[in-house]
């Protein structure tokens, strides 16, 4: 049996632990530092957001030992068994796929009391907390509440305590310090694979958000995660799962429900396609972050990595599906400046090319990337200079 023992917030540290408990009696326990500015913050409500991260952030212990039996300290009604269902089943759909298991190894939650919701309304302002990576996606919607008058915080989850430089330009940046139990994962010498990171930073803002006394928290999230990677039975293999507007909705609902109704997250960028919000990113915001950003997961946002400097790898699949959605509208010398030189030539990436194209049957790469369409109409339609690809 899985067990989800306990959480707690300090108010002299402004610090959160959660504590689990896998099927061989390790106990793990994940610690986050939060910024508070606000002292009488509603007690009630932070406790239903620390419930809420505490159920999502566990998805980083139960994947060592995964099993279908778990135990909680609080009961779930339908609404909520039924979200949690879904964030550790398709929101574990690529760990699921990675380590050849199926929907049935998986927990069921099980409604075991009646709904009783949360008639609350928060007694804040209108302030934003925006959550910035430093990529191309969150420094777009960031841009968009500039203008729209809102005043904002930016914030960004850091595994310790660094965090991009870039940010530094934008605002006194709030560092969120979330300490991941690696040792005890080591020791688990379990399974590995993907979680649901997004709904994870999602649950995590939430937090701090009432700490600092903010109603609204931005993601830069576009209208992603629709084409499935691969299916195994009724469940689909989707590393995006948690970016999709089913998990989203699925988020806002629990949040009127269970936490405030007028406690919102979303995205300025939520109706926008991928190779629509590169297309906006290059007209306004290419110049005033070239050589800034990046959307790299390799080069930067892995545990041990310095993310001081933001950088491209130039041989992932993240770097490809951005060249391939900037080359219609970024001209070629610019492209060559952050990666320097052609991704399309380069035969090393030959095969993650033909996987965000739908070649040859290639899987498309378990990355936050556009769909197939959007990306052969960006090869197509790529300004002069760029190679071509050699397939």
């Amino acid at each position: 049996m899985f067990k989800f023992l306990n959480y707690n917030f300090d108010d002299l540290s402004n610090a959160a632990t959660f504590r689990y408990q896998g099927k061989n009696d390790l106990i793990f326990t994940e610690t986050i530092k939060f910024k508070r500015t606000v002292e009488n913050y509603d007690k009630e409500l932070l406790n239903n957001a620390l419930f809420l991260a505490f159920v999502i952030l566990g998805t980083s212990y139960y994947k060592a030992e995964p099993t279908t039996e778990v135990r909680l300290p609080r009961d779930l009604d339908k609404t909520q068994a039924l979200f949690f269902n879904k964030i550790y089943q398709e929101g574990l759909s690529q760990f699921v796929f990675e380590n050849q298991l199926t929907r049935e190894n998986l927990v069921s939650f099980e409604a075991t009391k009646e709904a009783n919701t949360v008639q609350k309304t928060l007694n804040q302002g209108a302030k934003a907390l925006v959550l910035v990576s430093g990529g191309k996606d969150s420094l777009l919607a960031l841009e968009k509440i500039k203008q729209s008058g809102i005043g904002f915080e930016i914030a960004y989850i850091s595994p310790n305590g660094a965090y991009p430089s870039i940010l530094n330009e934008l605002g006194n940046p709030i560092i969120i310090e979330r300490s991941i139990d690696k040792e005890n994962l080591k020791n688990a010498d379990g399974l590995n694979g993907h979680v649901p990171v997004t709904l994870i930073n999602e649950a995590i803002s939430l937090i701090q958000s009432i700490l600092v006394g903010a109603s609204h928290i931005e993601f830069g999230i576009g209208k992603e995660g629709l084409e499935p990677h691969a299916w195994i039975g009724d469940l689909p293999i989707n590393h995006q799962w948690s970016k999709t507007e089913e998990a989203q909705e699925l988020l806002k609902n629990y949040i009127r429900n269970y936490l405030a109704e007028n406690l919102t997250i979303s995205s300025t960028l939520a109706s926008k396609t991928e190779l629509e919000i590169a297309e906006e990113f290059a007209k306004t915001c290419w110049d005033k972050y070239a050589g800034k950003f990046s959307s790299c997961n390799v080069a930067n946002y892995k545990q041990e990595n310095n993310v001081e400097e933001l950088k491209w790898c130039g041989k992932c699949a993240k770097c490809a599906n951005s060249y391939l959605l900037f080359c219609p509208f970024v001209p070629y010398e610019k492209q060559l400046e952050i990666f320097g030189h052609d991704l399309f030539t380069d035969p090393e990436l030959t095969e993650i090319f033909k996987g965000l194209l739908g070649i040859d049957g290639v899987m498309k790469p378990f990355e936050c990337i556009a769909s197939i369409d959007e990306l052969k109409w960006a090869y197509e339609h790529k300004l002069p200079g760029y190679g071509e690809l050699n397939f």
